[in-house]
């Protein structure tokens, strides 16, 4: 047989398997040109062994090649920055390296992203120093810069204003989990004066108004509540330059009085300088304390109007809708006397925040937008970061309703977006002659390349600890951009040296095969905010048995996650000690086991304790008192003073003149305490 037929059916150069041959024993010269049949047959036979080998070998040769890559890349103390989230691509580019490189690198430790996919910093970071590079990261001060700087602007735009008039006021309802802001919400959407509505389909807007009755003169006034996901959604649009609410309701539970979260709302409403209103929640409930509600607010400077301070309070019953209504005529009194801050030019070019955000499998991108000033029509460019995202191709209200016109206070979903704004961007169209048209490839890369993630460590490890931490990982997928925001904005804040959650993936819609894959990969728990896996997802969860969690609300979702992290939490040894006893006597010596006598010098002596032999001042070994005896009876304690006997279990044989120290130890599990940051 001619060797390059035998090359080609083996699928190897004719040149490298002449190479090849001899060192498995075949007696071919590397200038052959035919072999014999019958060992062509043999080499054929033993090429799958061969090709193992070899593939192990080039294997070998090609990882101490990356080794001492890496060590000559360390010793010549290479650097890389890297930013917060690069694509696969620009990574492998700033490490002059190929992608196919990076990609293999990234599946090594449990990551599956193409080229086009971003990673984050952290990843980056773990992949760059085992390749030997040095990393650092690049300071980020354009997103800072940039809003601060729409946050100016959005201030100069107000401050245009000339045709100031009074707007309905803008209501944040806040407070701890389980204090009863849900149902405040829903019994004051219920307490709308107006009847209509009924029949309406409430919209999931992010806000909604309500009509109320003016105590004083009797006409009716609009309010608009903000129904925000958590404390984290309305501090995340506050960063971004949105002073979006003019009054704050602060919910304390009368049977609960006020707990962490509670301090959290404090510092969040008065960073934002707002007027507040106290709702003392659930007063129907039995064992309440006001007062002790009261005095605990005190203690934060929060005093209300009666104790001499300048903080309406009113006691409430959500649920049962007791008080209801003076809670309503008391934010009307407070919106009143900061009536001049709560105004608005309708006649300005639009200003607005996104309060909520995300894509509609029918109608494409959808977002509500709080109009500030100015009135939002048909047909207006919606202009965002001096960019037109789209124009306002239908307007509809909380209840569902079309509207021709959005003027300032007025939360308006609007259809028309090209791509999905951020919550907390803003709305301007006073940028209209500057703005530029949106390049829609490039910013649906930029805003879904967050969930496109396919690794986040939410805990900012120090390289030390990092290996000691274990962590939970999660999958999480929400209805809406604002939802999520708040959902990782509230992980992120969450801190413990021995554990934290690491978040996989991320994003919007239902729970898909690609979740599964990501939990499957790198082991962990698909979380479904407000969303379902689709039906195939479903089949596969119970197949293979993934574990699989959906939540209504934010905080119990936070209270699984902190429940989880106990779980991975050590257990605590404590140990108390009890009593010394000084040995006088052996009676009976047998494998493992002594009857001993002596007297206590301190404490007392239980049964089923623990000691430690202590000889000529060390400790040896320790060991178990099995029982405790007077003479022939059997005691529950020897205390202190008293001699006695007791039956020792143990390996090391005790003598007359060594002391026992006896003790108990009982293994505990950790309770969590996070460090919550601010």
């Amino acid at each position: 047989m001619n060797i390059t037929e035998l090359a080609r059916k083996l699928r190897i150069n004719t040149k490298e398997l002449l190479e090849i041959l001899p060192e498995h024993g075949f007696d071919i010269g590397k200038k052959a040109i035919k072999i014999d049949d019958r060992v062509a047959d043999q080499v054929m036979r033993k090429w799958r062994y061969i090709k193992r080998e070899l593939e192990k070998k080039q294997a070998q040769e090609f990882e101490e090649r990356k080794l001492k890559e890496r060590e000559l890349r360390k010793q010549m103390g290479k650097t890389v920055s890297v930013p917060n989230f690069i694509t696969v691509k620009d990574f492998a580019a700033k490490l002059e390296m190929s992608v196919t490189q990076i990609i293999t690198e990234l599946m090594k430790n449990g990551i599956l992203a193409n080229q086009n996919q971003d990673i984050d910093y952290d990843t980056a970071s773990i992949i760059a120093e085992e390749l030997g590079f040095t990393t650092q990261k690049e300071e980020n001060k354009v997103d800072i810069e940039k809003e601060v700087a729409i946050s100016q602007e959005v201030e100069q735009v107000l401050a245009q204003a000339k045709d100031l008039q009074v707007r309905p006021p803008v209501v944040v309802v806040m407070g701890h989990v389980d204090h009863g802001k849900t149902s405040l919400l829903d019994t004051v959407r219920k307490a709308h004066i107006i009847d209509t509505e009924s029949g309406g389909i409430t919209q999931h807007i992010g806000a909604y108004q309500t009509i109320w009755k003016d105590p004083k003169t009797q006409a009716e006034r609009l309010m608009t509540f903000i129904d925000t996901p958590g404390h984290e959604a309305f501090t995340v649009m506050r960063s971004r330059g949105a002073t979006i609410a003019d009054i704050a309701i602060l919910v304390v539970a009368a049977d609960d009085g006020v707990k962490p979260q509670t301090e959290e709302v404090i510092q969040i409403i008065k960073a934002a300088k707002l007027p507040f209103v106290v709702a003392i929640n659930k007063i129907d409930k039995e064992n309440i304390d006001i007062q002790r509600v009261k005095t605990e607010l005190s203690q934060k400077n929060i005093i209300s109007e009666e104790w001499g301070g300048d903080v309406p309070m009113v006691e409430i019953s959500a649920k049962n809708n007791i008080n209801i209504d003076k809670l309503l005529d008391v934010l009307l009194l407070v919106a009143d006397m900061n009536e001049d801050s709560i105004k608005a030019d309708p006649t300005l070019p639009v200003v607005g925040t996104v309060i909520e955000s995300h894509t509609d499998k029918h109608m494409g991108p959808v977002a509500t937008v709080l109009i500030q000033a100015g009135t939002l029509k048909k047909g207006d460019p919606l202009i965002m970061n001096n960019e037109v995202y789209g124009k306002v191709r239908a307007m509809r209200d909380y209840l569902g309703k079309n509207m021709d016109l959005a003027g300032p206070s007025v939360p308006a979903q609007i259809i028309g977006f090209k791509v999905a704004p951020e919550v907390g961007d803003i709305l301007d169209l006073s940028k209209e002659s500057t703005a530029q048209m949106i390049d829609v490839k490039q910013k649906q890369s930029e805003m879904t390349s967050a969930y496109r993630q396919p690794h986040i460590d939410i805990q900012n490890q120090d390289e030390d600890s990092e290996e000691k931490k274990k962590t939970l990982n999660l999958v999480i997928k929400a209805d809406v951009l604002g939802s999520l925001e708040a959902i990782i904005g509230s992980l992120e804040r969450l801190k413990h040296d021995e554990v934290g959650v690491r978040i996989i993936g991320k994003g919007l819609g239902n729970i898909n095969e690609s979740d599964l894959q990501k939990v499957e990969a790198m082991g962990g728990t698909l979380i479904g905010f407000h969303v379902k896996p689709t039906p195939s997802a479903e089949v596969s969860i119970n197949e293979k048995s993934l574990e699989y969690k959906n939540f209504e609300v934010i905080y119990h979702l936070m209270d699984w996650v902190k429940d989880e992290l106990e779980k991975l939490l050590s257990t605590e040894k404590i140990v108390e000690e009890i009593g010394t006893m000084e040995v006088k006597a052996v009676f009976r010596t047998e494998k493992k086991m002594q009857i001993l006598g002596g007297v206590v010098k301190d404490g007392k002596i239980l049964p089923h304790s623990k000691l430690r032999i202590i000889r000529d001042g060390q400790q040896i070994d320790i060991g178990k008192i099995l029982k405790c005896q007077v003479g022939q009876s059997k005691v529950k304690e020897l205390p202190q003073g008293t001699e006695g006997g007791i039956q020792y279990e143990g390996k090391t044989r005790i003598e007359v003149g060594d002391i026992l120290e006896v003790y108990t130890e009982e293994s505990k599990a950790k309770k969590l305490e996070l460090e919550v940051t601010k």
